[in-house]
């Protein structure tokens, strides 16, 4: 059934809501739990802000930044706005991403730390990629599947010594899943989380900020380099790590609830002659270099096969894993030309007007005009550098060659200038835009391999 949402008019969001229905042409029937495609529009309703959910460390002091919305993420309360959309909204605070420095409140990526004589031999049991070539005060982003293959986090994982590693998680309870494993296993580790907090600094300006802060070692740091230092007195681990494409370092402060606000405001003092900026997560530059939001790209019943993560199943680690017999059965059926899946991540420029904001739905694909879906959009935005609005999303494996037309379904707030709310697109590259530092990924394809140890 096409869906009807078009006839509901902006001014009128119960009557739009009211009209979303969940479209039955888009085959999620290898799937168990089908992803919720009804159009019901933005649906304004207050947060409610409670003792049930956690405040971060930095909670308040974004609060006092100019935070004035938010989102949940790891049952923390997660800033997902400062600059109002009258003034100019995300696209101001991408202005200075990629033009200045930023400071963003990341203390929802919680911080579970696996310590312990057996540390090694239990990360390298979890993640797909060889945790044995990850050396002390080095990281790399990987992903934990379950025994189906789906993506259960995909963390950037740390390793702060030989015997220690930290997950700094996406949007999902990994602690639970850890213990669970080691509840049958018995490594000789522990797992919990810990009292550390990270903040992102991000542009093409961090490391001038990053230099004030730390010294010329920092210039130093690799791409997912680690080194100890303090601020204000406190101990940090700094990471070359972040959610963009852009330069970027992340610092992970320890005891986060006693020294938050010391951290804080060391920073944006620091930050003054460089003009920072307190920004929420750019997920318009993420999208941009390709980088993928767990529960809105990706979930546990997505296989890395499916979302531009093949690379991170590696065709020689020796040790067993999680998932490895499952994703290497679904490698060989994919190479036989029989994918154990439906639909497949595209990178896709299409038009309408510039899309400035989070997406409230997850729009629709169709292979024309007037047909019914077949795929839907997982995250869009505006590129101002690419004059083009890009987007992650799913289409049935056949649509998956670059060059492919189809056509994404819109919601009235980003009409076509001529008003259509459907609107021609283009199957493209992913990345849509370099890197400053190429990912894993990149690398790989590079040496003309298909994936990362």
């Amino acid at each position: 059934m096409a869906i009807q949402f078009e006839q509901a008019l902006q001014d009128y969001p119960h009557q739009r809501a009211g009209a979303a229905r969940q479209p039955d042409g888009v085959d999620q029937s290898d799937r168990r739990v089908p992803i919720n495609l009804r159009q019901s529009g933005p649906t304004p309703v207050e947060m409610l802000i409670s003792t049930r959910v956690r405040k971060s460390p930095y909670w308040h002091l974004s609060y006092e930044a100019g935070c004035w919305r938010a989102t949940v993420y790891n049952r923390m309360y997660h800033p997902r706005g400062y600059v109002h959309p009258e003034d100019g909204g995300a696209m101001v605070e991408y202005d200075s991403l990629v033009h200045d420095v930023t400071l963003w409140n990341v203390a929802v990526e919680r911080q579970i730390q696996v310590k312990g004589p057996d540390a090694e031999a239990f990360v390298n049991y979890v993640i797909t990629r060889d945790a044995t070539r990850i050396k002390p005060m080095r990281g790399k982003y990987v992903i934990l599947c379950n025994e189906d293959g789906g993506i259960l986090n995909d963390p950037v994982l740390l390793r702060i010594a030989e015997d220690e590693f930290w997950f700094s998680l996406s949007d999902s309870d990994l602690e639970l899943w850890l213990r669970g494993v080691n509840l049958g296993k018995r490594f000789d580790v522990s797992i919990a989380e810990i009292d550390v907090a990270p903040v992102q600094i991000q542009g093409p300006k961090s490391e001038a900020l990053m230099v004030d802060l730390f010294g010329d070692e920092v210039r130093q740091l690799p791409y997912y380099g680690l080194m100890a230092g303090q601020v204000a007195g406190h101990d940090v681990i700094v990471s070359q790590t972040g959610f963009t494409g852009e330069k970027g370092y992340e610092i992970y402060l320890r005891d986060a609830t006693l020294h938050a606000e010391d951290l804080w405001y060391t920073v944006l003092r620091a930050g003054e002659p460089h003009n920072l900026r307190v920004i929420a997560p750019a997920h318009h530059r993420r999208i941009a270099a390709g980088i993928l939001s767990w529960g809105q790209d990706i979930d546990q019943e997505t296989l890395p096969f499916q979302c531009n993560l093949a690379y991170q199943v590696p065709r020689n680690k020796e040790a067993d894993y999680i998932g490895k017999a499952h994703l290497e059965a679904v490698r060989a059926q994919i190479e036989a030309g029989q994918p154990p899946f439906r639909q497949i991540m595209v990178g896709l420029a299409f038009g309408g007007t510039p899309v400035t904001d989070y997406a409230n739905d997850f729009w629709l694909i169709s292979e024309s005009p007037g047909a019914d879906a077949v795929g839907y959009v997982t995250s869009p935005w505006y590129s101002p550098e690419l004059q083009s609005n890009i987007a992650l999303g799913y289409v049935p494996y056949e649509l998956r060659h670059l060059g492919t037309a189809v056509t994404v379904k819109l919601p009235p707030e980003y009409a076509a200038p001529d008003g259509s709310l459907e609107v021609a697109a283009t199957v493209v590259e992913v990345p849509f835009r370099p890197s400053v530092n190429p990912n894993a990924r990149e690398r790989a394809r590079s040496k003309g391999i298909d994936f990362a140890d």
